[in-house]
């Protein structure tokens, strides 16, 4: 068997070094814009302040445009994993209770901590790892059940109407465009 070079083994590292860069630039952009603080979560909760909505409205595009624009230059393949209902309300609650009793989603947890925020340390962080541990301690038993109910596959909206990935791309990036200009102009 033939050893690996120095190289070769840092070659396997360079995506993990490229996700560690782009979670702490991601975490940096949160805390600009905001998203990190307790009281702003809050107020979307209450639908007082859409901070949170148009960073990730932003974030969304952002991204979108970047991934299928790395796409079509062939730099990464998509490999959509398949959803059902159950996975999505399943998934919805957890998120939804934690979001709710904490006040933080996973990034922005990340985020608060980072900034030193001693509420995401205590709570979120073993918030996370009890929920982890308590769906993998479960998942056995539900993922034939529950989780595979209303099953839809790996669909993508491209793929269901048969269309090149920019036909719905363009058009979806359009309308949230629009509607962060929208926001802005009638001050939400």
């Amino acid at each position: 068997m033939e050893k690996k070079t120095a190289f070769a083994k840092a070659g396997e590292k360079a995506p993990l070094i490229w996700g560690l860069g782009f979670g702490i630039l991601f975490g940096f952009l949160l805390h600009k814009g905001g998203v990190t603080k307790y009281d702003v979560i809050v107020g979307q909760l209450l639908l007082i302040d859409h901070t949170v909505l148009k960073v990730m409205l932003s974030a969304i595009v952002t991204g979108m445009l970047g991934i299928y624009l790395m796409k079509t230059l062939g730099w990464v393949k998509l490999s959509p994993k398949s959803g059902s209902l159950g996975i999505n309300v399943i998934g919805g609650l957890i998120f939804g209770v934690g979001f709710g009793v904490l006040g933080y989603c996973p990034g922005t947890i990340a985020g608060a901590i980072g900034n030193g925020y001693l509420d995401a340390l205590v709570g979120g962080l073993p918030g996370i790892w009890i929920g982890a541990g308590l769906f993998a301690a479960i998942y056995h038993k539900v993922r034939d059940g529950i989780l595979k109910k209303g099953h839809f596959g790996d669909i993508t909206f491209p793929g269901l109407f048969k269309v090149n990935d920019w036909v719905v791309v363009i058009p979806t990036a359009t309308i949230i465009v629009l509607i962060l200009v929208w926001m802005e102009r009638s001050g939400l």
